[in-house]
C-alpha cells in the first residue's frame, strides 16, 4: 500500500484566504450548541495546520476544543494555535487518524474541513459519531467535489500514462472517497438527524506564475510528490509536464488564472 502523504503545511496555507471561505460559510449554517451546564466540547477531525480551528474559538470563546490530525507537520504548525482563550476556553491538539478514530468522549459538535475526502468509507463512522454527540449538537463538515475538473482528471491521467503508470498508478485518483449531496442527505437522515446539504461552486481567481500547480501542490499532488520524493529528477519531469497540461486548462488572464472548485457542505443535527 502506498505511504500515507507527507504534508507541507506553508505550500498549503499559501492559498489560506480561499481554502478558508468555505469553512466561513459552513461555520455560518451551524446552529447554536445545545446548553448543557458545562463548557462546549468540540472536536476538529483533520484540522491541518490549526488554522481554521482557531476560528471556532471565536464561534464559542467558551468552549474546549481539541484539533485532530495524523500529519506531524501539520500538528506542529498548529500548536502555535494552542492554549487558553481569551472567553475562558481552551484550544489544544493531539495525533489520530479520521480513518480509525472513535470518540472516546461526549461531544457537542465533531466538524471536519476538506479532511473526510481522504478516508475510505467515512460515511461509515457517522453513527459511531453521532453516538458520541450530545442530543441537539451536530457533525459537521465540507469535502471538495471537484475531482472530475481538469485539475484533478489531469493529474489522473498523466500518472496513468506509460510514463509513469508503474510508479503512480495508485496516486493519481487514490483519494476520491465522496459521495454526492443526496447520498450525504439519506445516510445522516436515516440516521435521525436534521440534515442540511448543499453545495457550492466557487471562482476563485488565482494569482502568480503556475498558481494552479501551486494550489495542487498543497493537496492533491502531495501523495505523487510524497511517492517521488527520492528521485528529485522524476519530481521534476512530472511537475514540467503536469504544469504544461494545467496551463493549456487554466490559462492565465490579465487578472489573474480563473480555477473553479465545487465543494459540499453537510450540518447534521443530533434530534433530541
Amino acid at each position: 500500500m502506498p505511504a500515507a502523504p507527507t504534508w507541507d503545511p506553508q505550500q498549503y496555507l499559501r492559498h489560506a484566504d480561499h481554502r478558508t471561505r468555505p469553512f466561513h460559510d459552513l461555520l455560518a449554517r451551524i446552529p447554536e450548541l445545545p446548553p448543557t451546564g458545562r463548557p462546549a466540547r468540540i472536536a476538529d477531525l483533520g484540522c491541518g495546520p490549526g488554522n481554521v480551528t482557531a476560528l471556532l474559538a471565536n464561534r464559542w470563546p467558551g468552549a474546549y476544543i481539541t484539533g485532530l490530525d495524523n500529519s506531524p507537520e501539520m500538528l506542529d504548525e498548529a500548536q502555535r494555535h494552542a492554549g487558553p482563550t481569551p472567553g475562558g476556553g481552551r484550544l489544544d491538539f493531539a495525533r489520530a487518524d479520521a480513518a480509525h478514530w472513535e470518540p472516546t468522549e461526549t461531544y457537542d459538535l465533531i466538524v471536519s474541513n476538506a479532511a473526510l475526502q481522504w478516508v475510505r468509507g467515512h460515511a461509515d463512522f457517522f453513527k459511531s459519531w453521532l453516538d458520541a454527540i450530545t442530543p441537539g449538537g451536530a457533525l459537521a463538515f465540507q469535502v471538495p467535489g471537484n475531482f472530475i475538473s481538469p485539475s484533478h482528471a489531469l493529474l489522473g491521467e498523466l500518472c496513468d500514462s506509460p510514463r509513469w503508470r508503474e510508479r503512480l498508478r495508485e496516486h493519481g485518483r487514490r483519494y476520491v472517497y465522496i459521495l454526492e449531496p443526496f447520498e450525504y442527505l439519506q445516510r445522516l437522515t436515516d440516521l435521525g438527524c436534521a440534515v442540511d446539504v448543499w453545495e457550492t461552486t466557487y471562482i476563485q481567481l488565482l494569482s502568480g506564475d503556475d498558481p494552479v500547480l501551486e494550489w495542487v501542490k498543497g493537496t492533491a499532488l502531495r501523495p505523487v510528490l510524497t511517492a517521488l520524493a527520492e528521485d528529485p529528477g522524476a519530481r521534476e519531469e512530472f511537475l514540467l509536464e503536469y504544469r504544461d497540461r494545467l496551463r493549456e486548462a487554466y490559462p492565465q488572464g490579465p487578472h489573474g488564472t480563473v480555477f473553479p472548485f465545487r465543494r459540499i457542505f453537510v450540518v447534521a443535527r443530533k434530534v433530541p
